[in-house]
Parts: structure tokens; C-alpha cells; sequence
């Protein structure tokens, strides 16, 4: 993964929970991709952030059978933020502006059927600048985050079909 560079490191660790699953737990069927369940983003709160100017969101898909995990959903938070209610990842939800990943919203878990269980994280990073309102991608997105990480958690869950 691109997130295990040394650039994305962080001296501090954030909590991060859910309250429809926990770390390392079964992702309910209701917050799985279109087609597959409801496509809902589940409840995530996050506590342990030091002083940020900017807050990231990243879902990956640790198991995708690509040199690389797949990254279903990116979005720059407002630092103030402690978490988002269930569907609240996105458009239009107040403090949190959606980059282009694998899609423009929340895309969530939809592994390929018989592959076995895949394990997605949630990841929340604190940094110590803003990401730029340009800023349109994961590429530039992961280049504007690069060596500003101050503090970072993740949450895992596991789908299968």
C-alpha cells in the first residue's frame, strides 16, 4: 500500500471505531456496495487527534487482486469533526468534501464472489495543512499528504460473498 511509505507516517495514533462493527469484525450487509447490500456508510467516530488543520478519510481494500489496495472512498474532513453518523460519507454533508477514488461517494465493500474475505480500513489521518480545494484525486491527494501526517488510526472490517 501506498499509506505504509515512511511520508505517511505519524508519531501519534487515532481511535477509531464504528458502532456497527468492530476492529477486525464482519462488515454489516447493509454497508456493502450496490448490488451487494445497501451501500450505506457506516457510523465512524474517531478521537486521539492532536491539534490538525485538515483531516483524512481513506476506505481501502486490502485484498483486491491488484499490485495495490483499491481505495472505494477518500474525503478531506474538517478537523473539528469526531466523526460522521451512519450515510453521512457523502456529497453535501457538512465538513467533508469527497475526492474522486473508486468512485464520488461512498462505494462500499463489494469483493469478487468466492474470493475469499477481503479487509477494508477505514483510515483517518491528521494533518498539519489543508489539503488544497484543487486537489481533485488520490494521486495529488496522496502527494498533498505527504510528510504533514501528525497522527493516523485505522479501523478493519471484513466482507465476503
Amino acid at each position: 500500500s501506498p499509506l505504509a511509505a515512511p511520508a505517511y507516517a505519524a508519531g501519534a495514533t487515532i481511535d477509531v471505531t464504528s458502532p456497527a462493527f468492530t476492529d477486525g469484525g464482519a462488515i454489516p450487509q447493509k454497508h456493502a456496495g450496490k448490488g451487494v447490500g445497501d451501500n450505506v456508510s457506516p457510523a465512524l467516530q474517531w478521537t486521539g487527534v492532536p491539534d490538525a488543520k485538515q483531516l483524512v478519510l481513506i476506505m481501502d481494500d486490502l485484498d483486491v487482486p491488484m499490485p495495490k489496495p483499491l481505495m472505494h472512498t477518500i474525503a478531506v474532513l474538517e478537523p473539528d469533526l469526531g466523526g460522521l453518523g451512519e450515510g453521512e460519507l457523502k456529497p453535501g454533508t457538512t465538513g467533508v468534501r469527497l475526492i474522486k477514488a473508486f468512485g464520488d461517494t461512498y462505494v462500499g465493500p463489494r469483493p469478487i464472489p468466492g474470493h475469499g474475505p477481503h479487509h477494508y480500513r477505514f483510515l483517518v489521518f491528521a494533518l498539519d495543512q489543508r489539503i488544497p480545494d484543487d486537489v481533485a484525486d488520490h494521486g495529488a491527494l496522496l502527494a498533498a499528504m505527504a510528510g504533514h501526517v501528525v497522527a493516523r488510526g485505522a479501523l478493519t472490517g471484513t466482507y465476503e460473498r
